[in-house]
């Protein structure tokens, strides 16, 4: 079954992490097997052949490059315009891809309707297939100044999420208080100007308060599980569920493996150990639904390999085309075919072609 998974940095671990994404993930891991520079190596879990061998022929995907004071202990940039020559880095990475068969980007709801028949064309192996993507800017320390939010609509950008962690330029996001920042408020009009997607994902409460009143245009959670049923910050509560389902958003279940059960410590805890699988996704799936009365507003939003690997994922995966394998838990734990195929795909297909003017 097709699927759309709304939240991959593929860039960021093309150029951050040096993995050729174009290979094979068991060629990847046995290249980093002996390296030490970073926690995952030799456990990822992405590349493009394995996004096609699992069927997931769209992905949103990201951008970015956070601004931090140099006396921040978070990685970063020590100035905005450094923070946009990385994205613009990751942006060329993605076009290169273009060049080469393997990416192709998606703008508006002809190119989508376009893609998703190709997809579903049977008579085309899926391996032929370029990925399609929808680019996305996570957090937006990286623009300069308003003007760089009209060159990137330009250039395709078409999902914005204010925050990420810590104090951010335009808003404060994960581990953080308080509202948007002066700047992040413009940006919220302009962007409602621009009709972009609001990503409230790493937003803190106040700031999510604020945009939910600020912003008319498309709001989406694109990589988020439930507070109540892990306790952090980083959760939507039952209260932001409700108010996303009224503004007919769609959020998108995260496999990290902190976000999907509590007291998960990094570094410590091993997933097969904690019983961490897909199965533990579902349950956040069933909270949503359950407020919701129905699977319209769920889907997935993997965030797989973004600064983690096998070792913080669900232990039923090998690599992210394992996502086909919740198609039988689901099944399993009540789901007809029709809510799978929201889950899969439907629900942000149905999304982004109301944001973009077109209806199914």
């Amino acid at each position: 079954m097709f699927i759309i998974d709304a939240h991959l940095d593929l860039s960021m671990n093309a150029l951050e992490w040096n993995r050729d994404l174009k290979q094979l993930v068991a060629a990847i891991r046995e290249r980093e097997k002996n390296m030490t520079d970073k926690p995952d190596r030799g456990k990822g879990m992405v590349s493009l052949p394995e996004l096609r061998k699992g069927k997931i022929g769209l992905v949103v995907a990201t951008m970015i490059a956070r601004f931090v004071d140099v006396n921040s202990t978070l990685p970063g940039w020590h100035s905005p315009e450094q923070a946009w020559a990385q994205t613009q880095g990751q942006r060329a990475w993605y076009k290169a891809m273009e060049d080469s068969g393997e990416m192709i980007q998606i703008t508006n709801a002809i190119a989508l309707e376009k893609h998703i028949q190709l997809w579903n064309d049977g008579t085309i192996p899926d391996y032929t297939k370029p990925v399609g993507y929808i680019l996305s800017l996570e957090g937006a320390d990286s623009l300069i100044n308003l003007s760089y939010l009209e060159k990137s609509y330009q250039y395709g950008l078409r999902a914005l999420g204010p925050a990420h962690y810590g104090p951010g330029r335009y808003s404060p996001g994960t581990g953080m208080e308080g509202p948007l920042t002066k700047a992040g408020v413009e940006l919220v009009k302009e962007m409602d100007k621009l009709n972009m997607i609001l990503d409230v994902t790493h937003l803190t409460d106040e700031a999510f308060s604020q945009v939910i009143d600020l912003y008319k245009g498309p709001v989406w959670a694109s990589h988020h599980n439930c507070r109540t049923l892990v306790p952090y910050q980083r959760q939507l509560t039952d209260e932001q569920i409700k108010i996303l389902i009224d503004r007919n958003a769609v959020i998108g279940g995260v496999l990290d493996a902190w976000m999907l059960k509590p007291g998960w410590v990094r570094g410590k805890n091993d997933p097969k150990t904690e019983n961490i699988t897909l199965d533990v996704l579902i349950d956040h799936y069933d909270h949503i639904c359950q407020i919701a009365g129905n699977s319209k507003h769920i889907a997935i939003g993997s965030d797989l390999d973004g600064m983690f690997g096998q070792e913080q994922s669900p232990y039923d995966m090998n690599t992210i085309a394992d996502l086909q394998l919740l198609k039988g838990l689901l099944a399993k734990r009540g789901y007809t075919q029709q809510d799978i195929e929201n889950i899969f795909h439907k629900n942000w297909l149905r999304f982004l072609l109301k944001a973009w003017g077109s209806e199914i």
